[in-house]
């Protein structure tokens, strides 16, 4: 017998039982009802396997989405950290005018850090860095110049204020020239805040999609209980105790879709790491691929279940309703 079909214990002794065994009744058969209702999916296993693979896969887009947004923000984050604004000294400066202009940069609130490179370290950082080093030996001169190497605080980082610290930088009488490679990351920034608008849009019309298939499941499952549910309501069932095992059901398919969708990218992180890091070692960097966190992945069970419940809910009230035994 299905399960939507079970004798209410509160029949013919309802009035010998009091609010407490009420209560603990209550809370048995939603129990026994969540546990049961993972029958009602086994009944109908492909078609039930076909809900839950078009439920998780709409749920893994909108989830690989919000982790490369997650991972391209990190970048962005470690980048701007490290900007930085290059001045370039005038030839010719003594000792005593690097000195000075060094006490004079320090005491600016919009200077972190300031560090000095000279002629001798310029020249040893490039042969260290650039791989031409052996040219500069055929040179007479140095041809490198001296230059302050200037750390912005955290405001001050940002596209508007760190130029404005360039053009006042700029202005000291030692400096020749300043360098502030800042427009790259104004764009980087504005990709990221399509990117996170995209994804929003994106999972709201995916996690629509999938109250709309949960919808229709349980319309499904409905109309072939549709004569089980009129016996039920000819004996006197309310029309909760109907709805719950169909609500339930809803449930158990989002987190079934929502933990595909898990496993999904999981895997796809996991195939892309070694792509990934080959690329990362061509520029000598340490980069992984951040997946999803123990809080991000309650998340998704969460949104899965609650799409779930809301299609299910939604889809009960409006059928369920509309079944009446026909008392001819």
């Amino acid at each position: 017998m299905s399960i939507l079909f079970s004798k209410d214990s509160s029949g013919a002794n309802a009035k010998s039982v009091n609010p407490l065994q009420k209560f603990i009744y209550f809370w048995i058969h939603n129990l026994r009802q969540i546990i049961t209702s993972i029958g009602e999916i086994w009944r109908t296993p492909l078609a039930s396997a076909m809900t839950i693979g078009v439920m998780g896969l709409s749920l893994t887009l909108p989830a690989t989405l919000h982790i490369i947004v997650k991972n391209v923000q990190s970048i962005n984050l470690e980048w701007d950290s490290a900007s930085e604004i290059s001045l370039f000294l005038n030839d010719g400066l003594s000792e005593q005018q690097i000195s000075s202009a060094i006490r004079r940069l320090r005491s600016y609130d919009e200077i972190d850090e300031l560090r000095y490179i000279s002629k001798d370290d310029a020249v040893t950082e490039f042969k260290s860095l650039s791989g031409f080093g052996e040219a500069l030996d055929y040179l007479e001169s140095n041809p490198l110049p001296a230059s302050f190497i200037v750390t912005p605080t955290k405001y001050h980082k940002q596209a508007d204020p760190a130029k404005a610290l360039l053009a006042k930088l700029e202005k000291e009488r030692e400096i020749d020239f300043g360098k502030l490679d800042i427009d790259w990351l104004a764009r980087l920034n504005a990709i990221v805040s399509m990117l996170e608008e995209a994804v929003i849009t994106v999972a709201l019309l995916l996690m629509i999609s999938v109250v709309l298939i949960i919808g229709n499941t349980i319309r499904l499952s409905i109309i072939s209980r549709k004569e089980e549910i009129e016996v039920m309501k000819l004996v006197g069932a309310t029309e909760s105790f109907i709805q719950r095992p169909f609500v339930y059901t809803g449930i158990w398919y989002g987190l079934m879709g929502g933990l595909v969708a898990f496993l999904i990218v999981t895997f796809v992180i996991w195939w892309m790491q070694s792509a990934i890091g080959e690329i990362s070692g061509l520029y000598m960097a340490d980069f992984h691929i951040e997946g999803l966190t123990f809080s991000e992945f309650g998340a998704l069970m969460l949104i899965a279940s609650g799409l779930g419940f809301i299609g299910a809910f939604w889809s009960v009230h409006r059928h369920i309703k509309e079944i009446e035994p026909d008392l001819d």
